[in-house]
């Protein structure tokens, strides 16, 4: 077995730093590429969860969509609230005024049917009946006869004065109307007058634009 030389040593330390300088080079590529393809698929990953979480969202319009529904009923709920309103508030306008004016025109009969004048008899019946309508003409129509007979024979007459009244219940069409009413009578028998008080209640009904009396009863 033959001696290595020193030179020989220092080549071959010389060769074995070469060689581990060039595997170094090789190994610091092979840990690049090594993070390189880590930090691709990070990457990569991010992108792709980014991408999902994306899709996995609910879009805007139908969201959108379902509030303009929602706004669309609101409006049209309100409307219908309005329009009923409007007219609940029409059909107590117009009892309101029949009312009223069903209770102008029983004060007006209630005082023809209590003034009378045995010298214009036949005027105050004629005014009597012109007022009435159904089943209170029918009954007045049918004892005016006997009952202007009485009047006559006694020279009575009398004066009526309206004290107070009201609307008991109306429709457009009908009113019920209370009246108190003072009848001041004088007779052959009795020529100093004497105060009848009487609490009436008469019906009135809309005929032919007219409200005229169907029924009248004393209370």
């Amino acid at each position: 077995m033959s001696k290595r030389t020193a030179s020989e040593n220092v080549f071959d330390k010389v060769a074995e730093t070469d060689a581990t300088d060039e595997s170094a080079p090789a190994e610091q590529d092979s840990r690049s590429e090594t993070v390189d393809e880590s930090v691709s698929e990070t990457a990569g990953a991010t992108e792709a969860g980014t991408d999902e979480a994306a899709d996995d969202r609910p879009s805007g319009k139908p969201r959108r969509r379902i509030g303009a529904a929602a706004v669309g009923l609101v409006v049209v709920t309100a409307l219908a609230s309005a329009g009923l309103l409007g007219w609940r508030l029409k059909q107590a306008d117009d009892t309101g005024a029949a009312g009223r004016a069903a209770l102008d025109a029983a004060r007006n009969y209630a005082i023809v049917l209590t003034t009378l004048d045995t010298t214009d008899i036949d005027k105050n019946f004629q005014q009597a009946l012109d007022g009435a309508t159904g089943e209170f003409k029918n009954e007045y129509s049918q004892g005016s006869s006997q009952l202007r007979q009485i009047l006559i024979d006694n020279n009575a007459s009398g004066t009526g004065v309206v004290v107070d009244a009201a609307v008991k219940s109306a429709t457009k069409t009908k009113v019920d109307v209370l009246l108190f009413v003072d009848q001041s009578v004088t007779n052959t028998l009795n020529p100093s007058p004497r105060i009848d008080r009487n609490r009436v209640r008469m019906t009135m009904e809309l005929v032919d634009n007219r409200w005229l009396a169907s029924k009248v009863e004393i209370i």
